[in-house]
């Protein structure tokens, strides 16, 4: 499900340069700094004819050593990445590409050089107030190819997939945009941050506090509204004076809108760019925005989460994540009603008739196994007395296999020997010593299969040196144990004739 653009171009009007002495540079020899790019000027743009600037190879670093604790040093937005191959680092006089900033990521991208070969862009990111370009080598080099030397021509698309990208992110951006308005103006509630997550996860803004039910659905109805009047967005570009170095700097905001939009510390532009949205917001942005609204259609999640005592996220869509969102959403809801035999709307009475009916089904197998579990303890308590009654002495032992494909089988021979030593004091001799070993395998086994062992006694110094015995005896078995209980997991075919006899032996042979 793709999203159709109510326009192919960028109005000429998108892009305002409100200053009269500023220009954007004509000379190839140089760059364009970032906030007058081809990609900020025109975000519809594609492809671009441009020039080489500079060129050089950044080899691959090493691993970035760990600190103590499992942790690295964290760098800026501004460094210099890492790469697990070697890179080409160019710097063009223009790009159609934008570098990750404000919040938004990088473009990727296809430059194709004078002889027609073509080089993947794989991130474009910004040092000071430059672009730099890190392209993939077709192969090997040891050193920048000469087609790619400074004052070469090159040719800078997005390509297909690249623009799906870029329109994915511009329209998230906007419509961040468009949201932190709404909320900042009617709701009183600034955005403290946002993320523009990767595709296909929901981007989300944080908010002072937690929006209800009904606020969220005046904003969303509020900010829909403005996307169906098709309200138009625009860019305003000036020099950047003294006093407008933003908020990393220092320097005072006129309105919690412009908290955290300042420039970057490291920014060597000299410009100031604001993104209008007629008649709803002006905020400070380096990223690209649709020159529209109309199509953005946004969606806002209800039940925020809290991130601190300070900080809720709340999840939005808009654009083509949210048709996806909708698309795979359907496909879902589809496949679920027909597995239910059920029409879609009736989807979600049937799913809560399913879940209700197997809490019932779940209790049920709960007090059956309660009951199994108290059964077993009985009859191996007066299995032991009878044992005891026909003379026998000292310490009893005694192995039960079983065959249990449920996933709470540990459980299960928990309760066998809690059951076991509630009985046992009913006897006639309650002095008696036993070591009792309990096994539970799937009724189907592979050589990958796990079994639930449990051993009990009555001393646990006997129990700890018994499951030694028998973790010597089974080399796959491991587990552990506190007091009188000792469980592990056996991995492999266990079989009441092999290997629980074996284990009996084992058992009886070192006996107290």
């Amino acid at each position: 499900m793709a999203l159709v653009l109510p326009i192919a171009e960028t109005p000429p009007d998108y892009h305002r340069i409100v200053s009269p002495s500023l220009r954007i540079p004509s000379d190839t020899s140089v760059s364009i700094p970032v906030g007058l790019l081809a990609c900020q000027r025109d975000p519809l743009l594609r492809s671009l004819e441009t020039t080489i600037v500079s060129a050089s190879l950044l080899k691959p670093s090493p691993p970035s050593s760990v600190k103590k604790g499992g942790h690295t040093k964290q760098t800026k937005a501004s460094s210099v990445p890492t790469f697990p191959h070697p890179v080409l680092q160019l710097v063009l006089h223009d790009t159609v590409l934008f570098p990750e900033g404000g919040g938004q990521p990088t473009d990727i991208g296809i430059l194709t050089s004078e002889d027609g070969v073509t080089w993947d862009v794989e991130l474009v990111k910004r040092h000071g107030g430059v672009a730099v370009h890190y392209v993939k080598p077709g192969e090997d080099v040891s050193d920048v190819p000469d087609i790619l030397a400074p004052g070469k021509q090159v040719n800078l698309e997005l390509g297909h997939a690249g623009f799906q990208r870029r329109l994915d992110h511009m329209s998230l951006h906007t419509a961040q945009h468009l949201l932190s308005s709404v909320i900042d103006t009617s709701l009183k509630a600034p955005t403290l941050t946002w993320s523009l997550t990767p595709w296909p996860s929901p981007a989300y803004i944080d908010l002072p506090r937690p929006l209800t039910a009904a606020e969220i659905g005046q904003v969303q109805d509020q900010v829909n509204r403005h996307v169906f009047e098709g309200r138009r967005v625009h860019v305003e570009v000036d020099e950047l004076r003294d006093g407008q170095a933003g908020i990393d700097s220092g320097a005072p905001v006129p309105s919690s809108r412009e908290l955290g939009r300042g420039l970057p510390t490291d920014y060597s532009g000299g410009v100031h760019r604001m993104v209008i949205i007629d008649g709803i917001d002006r905020t400070p942005c380096c990223g690209t925005h649709l020159p529209t609204l109309s199509t953005l259609q946004l969606f806002l999640f209800p039940a925020p989460t809290a991130t601190s005592s300070t900080s809720f996220r709340h999840f939005f869509l808009a654009g083509p994540r949210l048709l996806n969102h909708l698309g795979s959403v359907q496909v879902l809801l589809t496949r679920t009603a027909g597995v239910l035999s059920c029409g879609a709307p009736e989807t979600p009475e049937r799913v809560a008739l399913v879940v209700d009916e197997t809490k019932r089904r779940e209790k049920r197998v709960e007090d059956l196994e309660r009951e199994l579990a108290d059964s077993l303890g009985r009859q191996l308590a007066e299995e032991m007395a009878q044992w005891r009654a026909a003379g026998g002495e000292g310490e009893w032992v005694r192995c039960l296999s079983r065959s249990d494909d449920s996933q709470t089988a540990r459980a299960l021979l928990q309760a066998v020997t809690l059951a076991f030593a509630a009985h046992v004091p009913e006897q006639a001799d309650t002095k008696c010593q036993f070591t009792l070993l309990l096994a539970s395998s799937p009724s189907s086994q592979t050589s990958s299969s796990t079994t639930v062992v449990m051993l009990f006694g009555a001393e646990e110094n006997r129990v700890k040196a018994a499951s030694d015995e028998l973790k010597k005896q089974f080399k796959t078995l491991k587990g552990g144990g506190k007091g009188p209980r000792w469980s592990g997991k056996f991995v492999g075919v266990w079989l009441a004739d092999r290997e629980g006899k074996a284990a009996l032996t084992l058992l009886s042979q070192t006996q107290l």
